[in-house]
C-alpha cells in the first residue's frame, strides 16, 4: 500500500499519520475546519486522520479526494468509485444529555447506518440513517471507528462484488 497516494483537491501526497495533522489542508477544507471552535476541531482533526489511515490500509480504496460536500470536510473515493462519501462535522446525541459531538455522515441512500449499528449497537449513537455519533472519547473507541470507515469506503466495491 506504500504506493498509493492520497489527493487533495489540489495536492496529492504519501498516505500515512502525518506528524501535524493541520498540515497540509485544502484550502477552502482549512477554512472549514477554522470555523469550528478548537477543542472541536482537534476532535474533527482525529476523525480525519482515522479516515486518511483506515483508507491508506483497506485493499481497494485508492486515493482520498478531500473536498467540501454541504460546507462540510468531504472524503471521497473519486478514482476508483469504492465508497460512500464520508462527511465530518458536529452533532447533537439524541439522548440530550450530552454537548454536540463528532458526527461521521453518510449518505442516506445507503443501508451504512444500519450496518454500523449491527456491529456497533451501544457503542455510538445514531440519526436516522445518516450520522454515526461519537458520544465516547475517540481513543476508546478507535477500532471501531476504522472499522465503520472502512465499511463506508468500500461500500460500493462490497455492492458490485456481491451483484
Amino acid at each position: 500500500m506504500a504506493d498509493i497516494l492520497k489527493t487533495w483537491s489540489i495536492f496529492t501526497f504519501p498516505f500515512g499519520r502525518m506528524s501535524n495533522m493541520y498540515d497540509d489542508l485544502p484550502p477552502e477544507v482549512d477554512a472549514a475546519f477554522s470555523a469550528f471552535d478548537p477543542q472541536v476541531r482537534d476532535l474533527l482533526m482525529q476523525c480525519r486522520t482515522l479516515v486518511f489511515d483506515t483508507a491508506a490500509e483497506v485493499d481497494g480504496v485508492g486515493q482520498i479526494t478531500e473536498t467540501l460536500k454541504w460546507g462540510q470536510p468531504s472524503y471521497l473515493t473519486q478514482t476508483t468509485a469504492a465508497g460512500s462519501t464520508i462527511r465530518l462535522a458536529m452533532a447533537a446525541p439524541e439522548s440530550g444529555t450530552a454537548a454536540p459531538c463528532p458526527a461521521l455522515y453518510v449518505h442516506c441512500a445507503t443501508d451504512l447506518i444500519e450496518q454500523f449499528k449491527t456491529f456497533y449497537p451501544n457503542t455510538f449513537e445514531y440519526q436516522g440513517k445518516r450520522a454515526l455519533i461519537i458520544t465516547r472519547d475517540i481513543g476508546s473507541v478507535t477500532a471501531e471507528l476504522r472499522h465503520c470507515i472502512a465499511l463506508a469506503l468500500t461500500y460500493k466495491l462490497r455492492k458490485r462484488q456481491t451483484s
